[in-house]
């Protein structure tokens, strides 16, 4: 057994909450990026928010613990892509990992000819999936079918290109390449999206390289790489972090007294004036710090429970949000603020065990 093996065996796992918003690297799954931040994390509960490709890089976002609950509002989340297309050549995958199947000759690519592609392709589409997708048929994913020489019959699908830019670019891989910026509804393939337009320009097309630069409201300048996370201590990894709440901050808030609270978390709905009727409020736990307890509709004057912390969860969100606090702020104001945070904690997490 290597010493590798070994310290991995070692790592006691941890309860970790939040939102860790990684620049994903080239060469590397959505999946092994979240099991080396979970880690360093010693996270004992992860699950990323929609997969990269190893071709790809960018925004990636990793949920631990209670965020894990709230992941599929990002899963359904717009996106948006940068990604270079390599004309004249068409590749078994689609990008630059595959190999060549076809070449053609390259048209002169004019702007109005960019112009009209740009009309065509943006708005509602149907979209045929790529064979090598991750995309199950009969329990098995189709990469896995096209590995074997297999091409399965796939749906179409529906999808939104919301906006679309397109500009010539060099890339010496290729007789031209086109640079796109793509903002898009949630189950696009840009992969495919490329050899579509590179099939409309007469000439074929493969995608050279691929970043996603926004989702759900997070940006890139917001993303913190593998090797800063390595270079962190412990704590300041935790502190990296994003509440969990960070999922739902688009949303109305609704925020209850301790009793309402309590009552709250155990699944009850609570009547009152609430505002008008939304498919989806965030709700908190009223005091300072206000303690995030989940997520609700509200129908009439009912707010309905959706997604709940439990007790435990919610005490530990509020213990991390302090040790993050201290370690951003210099030590004489940490010490200061220390008892009166420690106080309301300590009610807040009381009360809401009690009322339990």
């Amino acid at each position: 057994m290597t010493q590798t093996s070994l310290t991995r065996q070692k790592i006691q796992r941890r309860p970790v909450h939040g939102v860790l918003l990684l620049d994903k690297p080239l060469g590397l799954s959505s999946n092994q990026a979240l099991q080396k931040a979970k880690w360093l994390l010693r996270a004992d509960k992860a699950g990323h928010t929609g997969t990269l490709d190893p071709l790809a890089t960018g925004v990636l976002p990793l949920c631990f613990g209670a965020a894990t609950k709230f992941s599929q509002l990002q899963l359904e989340a717009d996106k948006t892509y940068e990604a270079v297309l390599l004309l004249g050549q068409k590749t078994s995958t689609a990008d630059a990992e595959g190999e060549v199947i076809q070449t053609r000759p390259v048209p002169e690519i004019t702007p109005e000819l960019l112009e009209a592609i740009t009309r065509r392709f943006t708005g509602p589409l149907a979209q045929v999936p790529p064979m090598y997708s991750a995309l199950k048929k009969d329990g098995k994913a189709l990469y896995e079918y096209a590995r074997q020489g297999i091409d399965v019959e796939r749906e179409a699908r529906h999808i939104t290109i919301f906006k679309l830019n397109m500009a010539l670019a060099h890339d010496p891989r290729a007789q031209a390449a086109i640079k796109i910026i793509v903002n898009c509804s949630k189950g696009t393939y840009i992969r495919t999206l490329g050899e579509d337009i590179g099939e409309a320009l007469g000439c074929g097309a493969h995608l050279g390289a691929l970043r996603r630069i926004e989702t759900g409201g997070f940006v890139g300048a917001q993303c913190v790489t593998l090797a800063a996370l390595e270079a962190m201590t412990e704590a300041e990894r935790e502190a990296s972090l994003l509440p969990p709440q960070s999922l739902v901050a688009a949303y109305p808030s609704v925020t209850l007294d301790a009793d309402n609270a309590g009552r709250f978390l155990s699944g009850l709905r609570r009547r009152g004036q609430w505002g008008a009727d939304a498919p989806l409020v965030q709700v908190y736990g009223g005091g300072e710090p206000a303690a995030f307890l989940g997520s609700a509709h509200i129908t009439g004057d009912e707010l309905i429970p959706q997604r709940l912390l439990s007790p435990i969860e919610v005490q530990d969100i509020l213990q991390s949000a302090q040790s993050a606090a201290e370690i951003r702020m210099p030590v004489s104001m940490a010490a200061a603020a220390a008892p009166a945070v420690a106080d309301s904690f300590q009610h807040l997490s009381n009360t809401v065990l009690q009322v339990l």
